[in-house]
C-alpha cells in the first residue's frame, strides 16, 4: 500500500481520535455553556478525570475494532473479546482505565461475557430507545477497510450491519452505520465536500425500503447546512449524531473548525466531535490536524502504528 493511502487511514483513525480528546473535558456540558467559555484547544480534566489528549470510549472501541481488522480479516468474535478487555481491562484506553461507557454498549458486552455461546451478532441491544451513537462512533475502521479493499464492498452493507449489531441492532442504527460508511468512502475517493451529497442521494436510493429511512429525512435534504445552529441537535441519539457531524462538516472550512464546532454544539461533544472529525480527517488530510492537538493525544504513536499495521494487512497487492 502506498504511503498516500496509509496517510488517508490515519487521517481518520486520528481525526477521530482528536476530535474525541477535544469533547471529553465537555462532555455533558451545555451549548450555552460552551458559548461562555469554548473549547478552542485540548483541555484536560473536566467531565472527568483524565489528561489533555485523552480520548474516552468512541476511540477504544474503534481501536479494539481496528486491532483485529489489521490482521486482514473480519472476525466479529474477536472484536467482541477486544471490546469485553477495553470494558473490563482498560485495553485500548489512554490511560490504562476505562472511564466512559454507554450502557446499550455495557449491556452487549455482558451478554456477550455471560453467554458465551450466543453468536456475538446476537448480542446487541434491538430495542427503540437503544439508538444511541454507539455503533456509529465505532464504524469507521470497517469503513476504512472496505475503501482499503474494494473487493470487499458487495459485502459492506452485510458487514457493516453485523458490525453495528455488536452492540446496535436495531435498523436505525444500522442504517446510521451504512449511511456513514458510503458518505466516508466518497470522501476518501474524492475528497471534496461536493461528493457528499451524491453519496447521500446514492444512499438514499439504496435503502428506500427501510422501515427507518424517513427518521433521517433532514440527513438527506441539500438545505441541512443552510440550517441554523439552534436547528441542530447535539445529543446521544444516532440520528441527531450523524446529523450533527455532517452539518459541522458542511458548514465549515478546515479541519480545526469543524471539531470546534462540533464540540462546542455541547451535549455528546466527544462522539459528536468523533464523527464528525473521521469525515474531517477524510476530507482535509492528516496533514490538516493541528499539530499541537497531535502531540497532545496521548499514545498517538500507538494509533499510528495500528494503522500502518492495517495499511500492511490491507493491501490487495499482497493477497
Amino acid at each position: 500500500m502506498t504511503e498516500e493511502k496509509v496517510q488517508k487511514i490515519k487521517a481518520v483513525m486520528l481525526g477521530h481520535a482528536v476530535g474525541d480528546a477535544l469533547g471529553v473535558p465537555v462532555e455533558f456540558c451545555s451549548r450555552a455553556e460552551l458559548a461562555a467559555d469554548p473549547v478552542t484547544d485540548m483541555r484536560g480534566f473536566g467531565s472527568y478525570p483524565v489528561p489533555a489528549g485523552a480520548w474516552s470510549d468512541d476511540t477504544s472501541m474503534s481501536l479494539a475494532a481496528l486491532d483485529s481488522l489489521s490482521e486482514g480479516k473480519i472476525d466479529m468474535g474477536e472484536i467482541m473479546d477486544h471490546f469485553t478487555n477495553w470494558a473490563c481491562d482498560g485495553a485500548y484506553t489512554p490511560t490504562d482505565e476505562m472511564f466512559d461507557i454507554g450502557r446499550t454498549c455495557l449491556d452487549a458486552i455482558h451478554k456477550h461475557i455471560t453467554a458465551p455461546t450466543l453468536a456475538p451478532t446476537a448480542c446487541g441491544m434491538d430495542g427503540e430507545y437503544a439508538n444511541g451513537n454507539g455503533s456509529l462512533m465505532r464504524i469507521h475502521p470497517f469503513a476504512l477497510m472496505f475503501w482499503a479493499r474494494p473487493t470487499l464492498r458487495p459485502d459492506l452493507d452485510n458487514i457493516i450491519d453485523d458490525a453495528s449489531a455488536l452492540t446496535h441492532t436495531h435498523e436505525r442504527s444500522r442504517l446510521a452505520c451504512r449511511v456513514f460508511t458510503r458518505i466516508l468512502l466518497a470522501l476518501l475517493d474524492d475528497p471534496r465536500k461536493e461528493a457528499v451529497f451524491p453519496a447521500l442521494q446514492a444512499a438514499r436510493e439504496r435503502y428506500r425500503n427501510s422501515n427507518e429511512l424517513h427518521h433521517y429525512v433532514r440527513l438527506f435534504d441539500p438545505s441541512l447546512a443552510l440550517l441554523p445552529t439552534d436547528g441542530i441537535r447535539s445529543t446521544g441519539y444516532v440520528v441527531d449524531t450523524l446529523e450533527a457531524a455532517l452539518w459541522c462538516l458542511l458548514t465549515t472550512d478546515s479541519y480545526r473548525d469543524c471539531v470546534l464546532r462540533a464540540v462546542n454544539l455541547g451535549d455528546d461533544t466527544d462522539t459528536t466531535a468523533a464523527v464528525a472529525g473521521a469525515l474531517a480527517g477524510a476530507l482535509y488530510g492528516y496533514e490538516s490536524i493541528p499539530k499541537t492537538w497531535l502531540e497532545t493525544l496521548i499514545r498517538r504513536e500507538y494509533i499510528e502504528e495500528m494503522c500502518e499495521k492495517a495499511g500492511t494487512a490491507w493491501d490487495e497487492n499482497t493477497q
